[in-house]
This record gives C-alpha cells, structure tokens and sequence, in this order.
C-alpha cells in the first residue's frame, strides 16, 4: 500500500553557508561604516557627499535585501523511482505553451518546444499540450498541424531509444551514429527521423517566406483576412489521444476585440486555464514559453515528487525551474543568463516560503490557479462560483471538481470544442474574478512575478529546482536591443507591481507572506528605482572632476580605507560566486559590466514608463523579445566562434548610457589637458582627487561597448541620432559642471 512506504518522494537538505555568510555579512557591515562616516562628515561638505550619501544609503539597504534572499540555502533531492510505486496511477498533467508573434518568435521554435512535451518521459494519456497563439497566425497553425505528423514517429522513437534531448533541433546537432556503435536498427531509424524532422523544417521555412503558408482552405480557412487584435475565437483539436502514444495537442487562438482588455500574457493564460479545466482539467499544469523546450525528459516525474508527497508537503503550490539557455554565448556578454542569480538567491528561497514565479517552466496545482487556499477544502455554491468563475455552467462543474480536488467523468475533448469556445471570449470575464482574486492576475507586465505574490500572500510555499541536465533550455537574447528591451520590460512591470495595490507590503499585513519573503519581492519589485542612485553616483566623478569637488575622502585621509576595502570586497565577493559555478572571469566582469550599463538605461526608461502611466500619460505597453530560432545565414564570425559584440539601434534606450560615456570622457579629458587641478588652488585639497578620476577610468571601463559603438558602424555602432542626442544632452551637462565650480 502506498502508506506502507515510509521514504520520501523528496527531501530539503541545508546548505552549509559560513564563508558565503561571512563574506556578505562583512561587505554590510563596511557599507554601514561608510554611511556613518559620511553622517559625521556631512556638516563640512556640499551637496555632492549628501548626494553619495543618499546613493550610498540605497545601495547599503539593497544589499541587506540580497543577503537576506541568500542566507539559508538549500538543496532538494527528488527520487522520482519511487513515484509509480506509490501512485500506480500518475496524475494528470496540462501543459500550456504561449506565443504571441510569428515573426518574433518563429513557429519551427515553437514546433521544438511542443515536440519536447509530447514526448516527455510521462504516459500520454495522462497529458495534454495547449498552445496559446496570442498572434493569431496561420503559418503557427500550419507548423503545429505538420509537427503532429511528425510527433508520431519522434514520440515513440524518443521513448524507445531513451533519448536525453527531445527538441529535434537540439538533439539532431550531434551524430550519436559517428560518436558510439549504434546497433543497425537504430541507425537506420536515426537516419529516417532525422529526414523527416528537415522535410518539416523546410517545408516549415518555404511556408514563412510566403504571405500566407499554403491556400486557406479547410481548416486553414478560418484565417482569412483575419486581423491580429480583432478577431473571434479560434480553438482546433490538431491531435487527440486516441491511441495513448501521443498527448493530446490543442491549438487555441483567444478572440481578442478593440474595445476589450485583452491582458497580454495574463489574459491568455487564462483562457488556455479555463479551456484546458474544461476538456482535460488535470490537477496540475505546466507553462512554458515558446522557446523553453524539455531538456530533462523526467521532469514531469521530478516536479510530481514535489507535489504529491506527504500531507505535510501539499502546501506547494507551484514547482519553479530555473531559466537556462541553449544558445548562451560564450561569458554571457550581455549579462542576461541569470546562473550566479539563480544558483545563489534561488537555493537562498527554497530555504524561505519559496521563489517568485518567473512566468516559465513551472508546475502548478490547478486549484491554486482556482484561488484554493491551503489546507481548506473549497465549499462554493452555485451563486458565488458562477460570479467568480464565468457563466459557463460547464466550465463550473469541472472548477467545482478540480478545487475539491475530484476527478469527475471525462468525455472525449471533442465534446467540449463548443463551450470552450465560451469561455475564450473577449467578454467571458467580464463581471468575474478572472485576473484579480484568481487565475494569472492582471495589472503588470510581468504578470507572472504578480501571479505568484497573489500566491504566496495565501500561505502557499514554492519549490525552487536545480536539475541536472537543466529541466528546461531556453532562448536568451542575442544583442543589445533584444537584452534592453527584456530588462525594460521586466523593470516596468515589477514597478508597477510596487506601486499597485497588490504590492507584497499590503500582503504581509493583510495576508501570510513570510516577512522575510516580503523583503525579498521589495528587492525584486525595486529593480527598476535602482537606476535613480546607480545614475546618480555613476555621474558623480565625472561632476566632481568637472565641478572641481570631491565625494570620497582624500588618499591622505585614513577613511579612504572604507571605499578601497568596500570596492574590493565586493569584487572579491561576486568573482568567488562566478568561479564556484565554474563560470570565467570574463562572464563575471560581462555581468558586473551590463549590471551598471542596464541598471542606467534600460531600467531607467520602465521606471519613465511607469511615471508616465501614474500621470496618466501614457500606458505601459508590452514588447516581445526578439527570438532567433536557429543559426542565421549571416552570422558573422565573432558569433560563430562563441563570442559577441555588443549592438545598438536606434532606440531612446541607448541615449542615457552614450551621453554617460561622453560626460565622463569630457572630463577626463579636461583633466588631461590641464583644465581642471587636481586640488584647489588653496593648496588644501579640497578640490578633485585621485579616487574621483579612478572612478572616472571605472565607469567608462564599464561603458566600454558604448566607447566601441561610437566608431562601429551598423549594429555595432551606435546611430548618429543617438549620438547627436547624446552629445546634445553632454554638453548641457557640462556646462552646469563648469557653471557650479565657476
């Protein structure tokens, strides 16, 4: 009997942490010294050392918040051999799959990622794939309805041979016929699933060089002269599960119309929610985005164990896998994989109530979608649940059975085409609960760091999940515009998050968010105010060489030992965190580097963006990241030899770091040609001094991709627009400077 097993499904182990304490402990305690020694001093300087002061004080208070994230790590062991044995009849599992722009994130990428799910290392008929096509495009139709053709030979071959990568992109750069001594039969079937994975890939690339990929006929002919905001609802069956070799693969396309909210990626969560609880309504679901394809074929098995334990561990709500890259290029260049981040404050909050949800790659109890609370059982009458959930009667009735957590008599899901077509409309929500109490909660553009704050403030926990090979394997943007554009975006929304009703402060009052989990979604939250302080003390050399002032202590002054042992400590610090997840020198110095430059630009504009919209300006708007899905023809050869230089467009974005160089260059600059003493002409030294023009040499080190970018051309460079603006923006800055010391 299953209660006869005493040994865990899985288990949490403490980390031991001295050194990394010690170390953490010690770089507060100087940022405190320092803050002090300013107070002291405050009286007999200017506004330049209040100014540090203030930065100084926010970036003591930030770090508090990090070593509070990072304080008691943990590791979790799963033994998924022992799941079946225990639960002869696995659970249920949806898996949602979300895309919003063919061009932007190409279908073959999202052929990958649904293909991995298919054939993931888990029955078929206890699974079911629904992709959300938020672009509403006939060429993604088309991909999926090929893929499903192909999906029956790459199942069953993955799953016979054991095969480790189930992306067919991935898994077919490498002949495992010319690196080991395959046996005929699997030869000759490597060789056949390997031709019939490029006469989909090309038929798939022909299609999206047309303007439409074949005639729009048949099942096709739904998209004709469709509009992609304004447009019904569109739901196909591509595959079902018949047979029990292949999941069921649904394709879901929201009707979306001008006068309706339709909440970006919160909205069509949602409706792939309410679809997937209508016709499959498994107990738990799984979300990833497009790109991020299974590399680990035992995860499903690996999260369950986390799921379905004891009665102790059913207070989990959700299963967060961390986010890593497949086409990471060499010392992360632009600073955006997130290892040391992960590896060291993700294990910090598994020992917490748990990590925030990252948006994918996560495992979720579908009654905590519902809005259960843990350990009560849901009592709702038809009343309040028809005004909560929608005014679908059947959606109802499967809401009902998966919050008490009943199987309930399934139909085929052919049978439920016609009220998911209910549920999927624009006005469906209208009146309900949907994105408020319940469901992807909606008000941010990172709607998935909101949903699991609504999540965690009800006292459900989080298990953070470091598989090796990494569960999942994603895109990562490939140039500067890309990576800019994704840390706005990510800026915007946790601050917009802050500054709502929803913010973890009201939670911890109100709710059962652990205090110290509080704190850290107020670091999370707080990225984008980061960029005032990071700004301000960025200029602060160049303005002090300008103005002729200081805002260090002098070299002669025994109180230039804080800032000296506060630079290398922190140095020391995060290059011993690199080096111990065997990452180089160089990615940590990327890293350092694009932390200053995002910390200036990119955050800076979704702080602008969310002032704007507090105004009532303007709305924040959501931007999809560019994805590139396989090598390009005209890849140059820094990409093919794994390195990479940073690019630009012509985007306001790049203005705050170009006008940051050339302030700082115009300075040093000035120095070199005697224009500004290092002392005061008093002779006492209360003028500029050497810690200031360091600094100096420091920023524009940082900004070294900028210093580049003024004398590249194409993506390289930096557009004569931007620099005009920059050097616009520069000379005013000077002038002040000058004017100030004048």
């Amino acid at each position: 009997m299953a209660n006869e097993i005493p040994f865990p499904l899985y288990h949490k182990t403490a980390r031991k942490n001295t050194i990394q304490r010690a170390l953490d402990t010690t770089l507060l305690f100087l940022l405190i010294s320092l803050l002090f020694y300013r107070l002291l001093s405050l009286k007999t300087h200017g506004f330049v050392w209040l100014l540090a002061f203030l930065c100084e004080s926010w970036f003591t208070f930030f770090w508090f918040l990090i070593v509070n994230a990072k304080w008691n790590p943990v590791d979790i062991k799963t033994y998924p051999q022992s799941l079946e044995p225990r639960f002869p009849e696995l659970p249920a599992v949806d898996m949602f799959v979300t895309t919003a722009d063919p061009v932007r994130e190409p279908p073959i990428m999202t052929v990958n990622t649904v293909l991995s799910l298919l054939a993931v290392d888990y029955p078929a008929d206890k699974l079911a794939c629904y992709v959300s096509d938020d672009g509403c495009s006939a060429l993604t139709f088309y991909s999926l309805v090929e893929s499903s053709k192909f999906a029956k030979l790459w199942v069953r071959f993955c799953k016979k041979y054991k095969v480790q990568v189930r992306a067919p992109f991935r898994y077919f750069l490498e002949d495992p016929i010319s690196t080991s001594a395959p046996n005929l039969e699997f030869k000759e079937e490597w060789e056949k699933i390997k031709a019939e994975y490029e006469h989909l890939w090309l038929k798939i690339k022909e299609a999206s060089r047309k303007s439409a990929p074949c005639n729009l006929t048949h099942d096709l002919a739904v998209f004709a002269n469709i509009e992609t905001s304004n447009h019904p609802t569109i739901i196909k069956i591509i595959g079902e599960n018949c047979e029990e070799d292949v999941p069921h693969l649904v394709y879901i396309s929201r009707e979306k119309r001008p006068k309706y909210p339709h909440h970006f990626k919160a909205g069509a969560m949602n409706v792939l929610s309410r679809v997937s609880g209508l016709m499959t309504n498994a107990p738990f679901t799984l979300n990833v985005d497009c790109d991020m394809f299974v590399n680990n074929p035992q995860v499903v098995r690996e999260a369950l164990c986390q799921l379905v334990g004891r009665e102790s561990e059913r207070d989990v709500g959700f299963i967060q896998y961390p986010q890593c890259f497949y086409n990471a290029t060499k010392d992360d260049p632009y600073g955006n994989q997130m290892v040391v981040l992960m590896e060291y404050i993700g294990r910090g909050l598994a020992g917490l109530q748990g990590p925030p949800y990252s948006g994918t790659g996560c495992f979720h109890r579908r009654k905590v979608i519902y809005g259960a609370w843990p350990g009560n059982a849901a009592s709702i009458n038809d009343y309040e649940a028809m005004k909560e959930f929608g005014k679908s009667e059947e959606f109802l009735e499967s809401a009902t059975h998966a919050l008490k957590g009943e199987k309930g008599i399934r139909k085929s899901i052919s049978d439920y085409l016609e009220a998911s077509f209910q549920v999927a409309a624009c006005d469906y929500e209208s009146g309900s609960s949907w994105g408020t109490k319940f469901g992807w909660i909606y008000g941010s553009m990172t709607e998935d760091v909101l949903t699991g704050l609504n999540i965690h403030k009800k006292g459900w926990k989080s298990n953070f999940h470091l598989l090796d090979p990494p569960a999942f394997l994603g895109c990562a943007p490939t140039g500067g515009p890309a990576a800019m554009t994704q840390q706005k975006r990510w800026a915007t929304g946790l601050l917009e998050i802050l500054v709502s009703k929803s913010n973890p402060i009201v939670f911890t009052l109100t709710g059962n968010l652990q205090f110290r989990l509080y704190l850290f979604y107020i670091y999370l939250l707080s990225w984008g105010l980061t960029s005032v302080p990071e700004l301000c003390y960025a200029a602060l050399p160049a303005y002090c060489i300008i103005a002729n002032s200081h805002f260090l202590p002098k070299v002669q002054d025994p109180a230039i030992l804080i800032p000296v042992a506060i630079f290398v400590t922190y140095n020391m610090l995060t290059l011993r965190e690199y080096l111990k997840v065997d990452l180089s020198f160089r990615a940590w110095w990327n890293n350092m580097r694009m932390a200053r430059i995002t910390a200036t630009s990119a955050y800076l504009f979704g702080v602008l963006a969310v002032v704007l919209k507090l105004l009532g300006l303007s709305d924040t708007v959501f931007e999809v990241t560019q994805k590139d899905d396989e090598a390009s023809e005209d890849e140059d050869d820094d990409e093919i030899n794994g390195t990479a230089k940073f690019t630009f467009d012509e985007s306001p974005i790049f203005v705050p770091g170009t006008t940051l160089l050339l302030v700082h260059l115009t300075a040093l600059l000035s120095l070199c040609l005697g224009l500004r003493p290092l002392v005061h002409k008093d002779g006492q030294g209360s003028g500029v001094g050497l810690g200031e023009v360091l600094c100096s040499l420091w920023v524009v080190l940082c900004f070294r991709p900028f210093m580049k970018g003024l004398f590249r051309r194409g993506k390289y460079g930096i557009p004569s627009s931007t620099i005009f603006k920059s050097t616009s923006l520069a000379f005013v800055l000077v002038c002040l400077g000058t004017a100030s010391w004048a």
